[in-house]
């Protein structure tokens, strides 16, 4: 008796035998008739046939692909009985910053999230994170997420000399001078004595008294808050010298602010807490402090290292628009507060490394982003939702 052993091209050969049988499936094919005159000037006719596949063959398609992986399995398997080694293909990982996205397509794989309906901070991370085509989303992680001590010379070196704390607005706003400052004070001065003499002379006595007392503490207040927060009383005497261009540039400026905010928060990761129209009629973003949202807790390292790259993100796209920022005040007041609330200690020297670290990384990801960042702007001039924002961010050619 005689044993016949299955290989896997017999294997291969019944499985193709099937594809054509009565039992099976039939591929619609054509044929067509090809004539050609060899050396010898005879005519010779043949007989050709090709698959004909369209959208209705989708199925057929499926089937032939389900069973060609069938027969390759069986084909393994027969060749693991014969003592030899399956065959294995390498599977061909593709980067999926390499394939194309068109903005209409990234704002597709948004749909499911609700921003506006109040999506949380969870949803938002989570969704995000779980689209395998987006490859912007959290992006400072690892590597440049690692904070690292920087100087002010270092900072403007490492910036072309583009960012300092001159031209971030560190020392107040660049329009108002050290003069201004002067003046306003001898005025706050000379009126509040003016006033609290007339009240003591033209009021009641008891009336005038305390019209004194309190015309009287108002030098004390106004040196408290210019000791405290200088930035409120510069931002007073910039307001009394608008015009109406300057509001104009204004609204520009904001829209730049507000468009490095958005475009490092989301490369670092923060969830959206807002987004709404300002009295200036541009959108405003902010940020959840980390994604799990607002929790009432202790911030970590690589908490308070994003939170500082968002924070000067806005004041530094300023400086590359404008060279020089006059929005960041109410920033660097917010990262102060996160600072307080870090689990470990940061001193002030600490806390100034921060904020010069983050101004750079902020400064890298807008440059190394400039063109999204462009189209941010303008997405934000034309008061464009979330989901149209982020589909930029996340679209490529």
């Amino acid at each position: 008796m005689k044993t016949i052993v299955s290989s896997p091209a017999l294997t291969l050969f019944l499985g193709c035998s099937a594809l054509t049988s009565s039992n099976g499936f039939t591929v619609p094919t054509t044929r067509a008739q090809i004539t050609s005159r060899n050396t010898a000037g005879a005519i010779t006719t043949k007989t050709t046939t090709s698959l004909q596949l369209s959208e209705e063959d989708d199925s057929d398609v499926e089937k032939m692909l389900a069973m060609a992986k069938q027969l390759r399995e069986e084909a393994n398997v027969a060749l693991v009985e014969l003592g030899k080694e399956a065959e294995s293909r390498p599977v061909k990982v593709v980067d999926p910053a390499t394939i194309p996205l068109s903005t209409a397509e990234a704002s597709e794989l948004l749909q499911p999230l609700n921003f506006e309906g109040g999506a949380t901070a969870e949803e938002q991370s989570t969704a995000l994170a779980e689209i395998d085509r987006f490859t912007k989303w959290n992006q400072c992680t690892g590597r440049k997420i690692r904070t690292y001590a920087v100087t002010q010379d270092g900072l403007k070196q490492k910036t072309s000399g583009k960012v300092t704390g001159d031209s971030l607005g560190v020392f107040g706003d660049p329009d108002v001078s050290l003069d201004d400052i002067k003046d306003l004070t001898v005025i706050v001065l000379v009126v509040s004595s003016i006033l609290a003499v007339a009240s003591l002379v033209f009021l009641p006595e008891n009336i005038g008294a305390t019209f004194t007392y309190l015309f009287g503490g108002i030098p004390i207040v106004f040196v408290a808050v210019g000791s405290t927060s200088p930035g409120l009383i510069a931002d007073a005497l910039a307001s009394t010298k608008k015009t109406r261009d300057d509001d104009v540039e204004k609204s520009a400026r904001i829209c730049v602010h507000e468009a490095g905010h958005f475009l490092c928060g989301y490369l670092c990761g923060l969830p959206v807490k807002s987004y709404e129209i300002t009295a200036e009629d541009v959108p405003c973003v902010e940020f959840h402090v980390t994604g799990s949202g607002d929790l009432a807790r202790e911030y970590t390292n690589e908490e308070i290292a994003a939170l500082s790259v968002v924070a000067m993100s806005g004041s530094v796209a300023e400086v590359i628009e404008f060279e020089q920022a006059k929005g960041g005040a109410n920033d660097l007041v917010a990262l102060d507060g996160c600072f307080r609330r870090s689990k470990e200690f940061l001193g002030a020297a600490k806390q100034e490394d921060l904020t010069r670290w983050g101004a750079l990384l902020s400064y890298q990801l807008l440059t190394e982003n400039k063109e999204i960042f462009a189209k941010l702007v303008q997405a934000f001039k034309r008061k464009d939702s979330i989901k149209d924002c982020i589909a930029i961010i996340e679209s490529r050619s």
